[in-house]
């Protein structure tokens, strides 16, 4: 990193040759145009929101374009950019100045600072990225000569498919279950990998039926070839969807049925679920990849934590406490991780209060409003301003390190104002949710009990109407029946978003789609300039004609050969396939018809859906909206639902999660095929290891049972069961339907889409406010639904760390935040996974817990179980929504 403005720079002494008076004269002059030259340096990167690195770099390239260049090319960027909240106000405030003056080109010397800004920000655009926190991880250069796709990168990436595939889903059922992450693996690996790079012979591998050799010990070990070890892991972590199906049908307390054990049932669908997400993703990387203005901010972390790894250059940048700091990123990274691993061990075991600060509930922890409007467990925790000590919960709804500040504040904000109305809806009884806890996520009956949805079942696992009748509606809690009317709102207004904000991205990546299903040779020069430097020819990063602009990192991947989009078409021709197979040849009672039924959902969300993730840090999930549209095509079929929800839910999140894979790999220059390799590769490892451990545990004797072994009581399955009913066999028309009494939560849907008509239109009668540009509704409705079980106070503490990352340190000290932001988050979340992990195999397996004040103030009062508004009298209930009296309880 380059020294900033801000740091002092040597000044030559006095020449003593010169006299007394002319040397001090030299030296006030020099001195004068010296401070001149800060002050202008100093507004430019302000301006342009860059580092003086990046300008200098910038320079070189600026000084090669010309005017008419930098003129079409700003068009395209406000084109894109003008509704993108990521890209720096002032700097697009600048471009419009820029277009809007008609005689800059007969006057260029009037203007010759405008002209020389704007150049600057074309060559940062095009050479580098338009925004500084993928310019602080991602690296703008390649050496395609490095080795990737080598045996060390796939026999470490396999031995982790496996172990993250086998622990994952090993412990999925447990309570409290257990994960490792992509963070831990990619942590484990680095060792691994230096061990084999130190201690592995010189040999050279012959590959059978050919003539070529592959060497055993391809030298040091890469950053390139350690991200693939990281992708592949984190390909394999998730466990199959599909599973908690087969769950709910072998378990003789569900539906019981004993032909899902089969292996080739549960292979076939988990097969066909986690490969379809492939066929998607890759038919939308000209939408959520390639575009610059996909950011995808999590992978920066991941990006972040490789480089501290194995970037061993070290540059001093200026910083807090006006000075120099001179640590690496990677001893900046051992040291905040070494520091979180110790912490941790207080608030999640030692000291729980430190977690769970409800200092104010303590005061009288029975009263009921103070704990409903403060109290952190079970209560609102609208107004605690410092609720917790613990960096796992700071980050439990966003990271705020991680996530651009605009989302962390609208998502907050939201949820806030969401909490005014849910405390309104619980202290007016509405629905009778006065009768039952305020937050909680689950489904009572009208005794206030938790709904024991067997007791709506006949023998066959089917609706019986009877039944249902003469037990009881579900009754959902105030927070949790707002959640499901936020939710109807969420999906509408994301469509509206993309289709008012980005449409005309839309329209170029529909153009590059199709571009890309044309049966053509693919070479390097579809995507710009073939070079591997920031040097070239401006004019060959635009595409006049489409109104698009390629960075850097499109050029610098344009050496590698593409993969074509009829790879991933085929992907999901045979995945479909398979899921075909499952649902057909064995007795699922379900339509084929579901499977396409769930793919079309997924086609029609995941662009908006991923545009919004990849930009904001924010995934909005299907679940919902894939349970309501299954239920009412499928109702009474509980397991025609979990079939449709797989289908459509699933694989959007697992398109979306593996697009995210996809744009790691295109930062750090993996080339396309040996990442679709890495990504199949670890998938079909992690569907048939998943397979084979549930195959295992459905013989342990008494699983999902109170008395399991190893705690193996299923939480997970026994909530997809209850939501599989509620959903599939009650169905979502007697919830939500014309007679339902949730039917006024429906009003969600044009609700969502009147608050992005509303936000637009102030943004088009005032295009210069800069605090309406960072309001985002999506992450506003999306932030709403973090409630139930969780309160506000699981959200605001993000707050103050977002602002004091993003907006009070960035922007005095940005080479500073550049460097270590990013490094700090990966250090933090990777010391809280494996405190955790160790903690939990050694004093939590054993069951040693440590009684005193600091572990149970945690939980008193209303803080320990959850209080109510009202109380039913013994011999009474709420009334039915299908009848207006009061029935007695039998």
């Amino acid at each position: 990193m380059a020294r900033s403005v801000n740091e002092p720079r040597d000044i030559s002494p006095q020449d003593p040759n010169n006299g007394g008076v002319l040397g001090e004269k030299q030296e006030m002059t020099e001195v004068l145009y010296e401070e001149e030259d800060m002050h202008r340096t100093q507004t430019i990167e302000g301006h342009l929101n860059a580092t003086e690195d990046d300008i200098l770099e910038a320079k070189e390239v600026a000084a090669s374009m010309t005017l008419e260049t930098v003129q079409k090319l700003m068009r395209n960027v406000v084109l894109i950019h003008d509704g993108d909240p990521n890209f720096p106000f002032v700097t697009l405030q600048k471009i419009k100045e820029f277009l809007a003056k008609e005689d800059i080109a007969e006057d260029a010397e009037k203007h010759e600072r405008l002209i020389q800004e704007m150049k600057l920000e074309a060559a940062l655009i095009t050479n580098n990225s338009p925004y500084a926190e993928v310019r602080a991880a991602v690296d703008n250069h390649d050496n395609p000569s490095l080795p990737v796709s080598t045996i060390r990168a796939w026999s470490i990436g396999i031995i982790f498919s496996v172990f993250l595939a086998f622990v994952n889903q090993l412990f999925s059922i447990r309570y409290p279950s257990i994960r490792f992450d992509t963070n831990v693996a990619q942590l484990l690996a680095y060792p691994i990998g230096k061990a084999w790079e130190r201690w592995m012979p010189n040999a050279d591998i012959p590959l059978p039926f050919t003539k070529t050799t592959i060497p055993l010990n391809p030298g040091r070990f890469n950053k390139k070839e350690h991200m693939l070890i990281a992708i592949m892991a984190n390909t394999s972590r998730s466990t199959p969807y599909t599973a908690y199906i087969v769950w709910v049908q072998v378990l003789p307390q569900y539906f019981n049925q004993q032909y899902a054990r089969s292996f080739g049932y549960m292979f076939c669908n988990a097969f066909a679920t986690n490969f379809i997400g492939y066929g998607l993703a890759g038919l939308t990387r000209k939408f959520l990849v390639y575009p610059s203005y996909c950011v995808w901010p999590s992978s920066l972390v991941t990006i972040s934590l490789n480089s501290a790894l194995h970037n061993e250059e070290n540059h001093s940048v200026p910083g807090p406490f006006k000075k120099l700091w001179h640590i690496s990123r990677y001893n900046f990274f051992l040291v905040t991780f070494g520091a979180m691993f110790v912490y941790f061990w207080f608030p999640n075991y030692i000291f729980s209060v430190l977690s769970y600060f409800s200092w104010m509930t303590w005061i009288a922890p029975d009263n009921l409003n103070l704990s409903i409007l403060t109290g952190m467990k079970n209560g609102l925790g609208l107004f605690n301003p410092v609720p917790t000590f613990d960096w796992n919960v700071i980050c439990f709804t966003t990271d705020p390190l991680m996530i651009p500040s605009f989302s962390t504040f609208n998502a907050v904000a939201g949820m806030f104002i969401t909490g005014l109305f849910i405390a309104g809806v619980w202290y007016s009884n509405t629905w009778n949710t006065g009768y039952l806890p305020i937050i909680s996520n689950r489904i009572y009956d009208h005794y206030g009990k938790l709904y024991n949805v067997s007791r709506t079942l006949d023998e066959h696992g089917m609706y019986d109407d009877a039944k249902y009748r003469a037990y009881s509606a579900p009754y959902m809690t105030a927070g949790n029946s707002l959640v499901y009317g936020f939710f109807f709102a969420v999906y509408s207004a994301i469509v509206t978003h993309v289709i008012l904000y980005h449409r005309y991205e839309l329209a170029m990546g529909f153009k590059n789609l199709w571009q890309g299903f044309k049966w053509k040779k693919r070479g390097s020069s579809n995507s710009g300039n073939n070079t591997n430097t920031v040097d070239g020819a401006a004019d060959d990063t635009i595409r006049a004609n489409e109104g698009e602009y390629q960075d850097v990192h499109n050029r610098l991947m344009a050496v590698y050969p593409e993969v074509s989009e009829w790879w991933y078409f085929g992907t999901l021709i045979i995945s479909i396939v398979f899921g075909i197979v499952g649902i057909a040849v064995w007795p699922t009672y379900t339509s084929v018809g579901v499977v396409f039924y769930g793919i079309l959902l997924c086609l029609i969300f995941v662009v908006p859906v991923g545009i919004v993730a990849a930009m904001t840090g924010i995934e909005v999930t299907l679940n919902v909206l894939a349970e309501f549209i299954g239920g009412m095509i499928v109702e009474g079929n509980a397991l025609a639902m979990n079939f449709f929800k797989s289908y459509g839910y699933v694989t959007c999140a697992h398109a979306l999660s593996f697009a995210n894979d996809l744009k790691i790999a295109h930062y750090v220059k993996i080339p396309p095929r040996v990442t679709f390799a890495g990504q199949l590769l670890a998938t079909f490892i992690s569907t048939l290891v998943c397979t084979g451990v549930l195959k295992f545990q459905m013989d342990l004797k008494n699983v999902c049972q109170e008395n399991a072994p190893m705690r193996f009581t299923c939480p997970g399955p026994n909530t997809f069961f209850t939501a599989s009913v509620l959903w599939g066999t009650i169905g979502p028309i007697k919830v939500f339907g014309k007679d339902g009494q949730y039917r006024w939560l429906l009003m969600g849907f044009p609700i969502g889409i009147l608050l992005v008509l509303a936000s637009w239109g102030l943004k088009k009668a005032m295009p210069n406010s800069r605090a309406l540009r960072q309001v985002h509704i999506v992450a506003a409705i999306a932030g709403s639904l973090q409630w139930t079980p969780y309160s506000f106070s699981f959200a605001w503490p993000a707050v103050p760390v977002a602002w004091f990352s993003w907006i009070y340190i960035r922007s005095r000290y940005l080479a500073f935040w550049s460097k270590f932001n990013f490094v700090l988050s990966a250090s933090l979340s990777a010391a809280i996974a494996i405190s955790a992990i160790i903690m939990l195999f050694s004093v939590q397996w054993a069951e040693k817990e440590i009684e005193w004040w600091g572990n149970n103030q945690a939980s008193v009062g209303c803080e320990k179980k959850a209080c109510t508004l009202h109380h039913l009298a013994k011999g009474e209930r709420f009334y039915p929504w299908w009848s207006n009296s009061k029935i007695p309880a039998p």
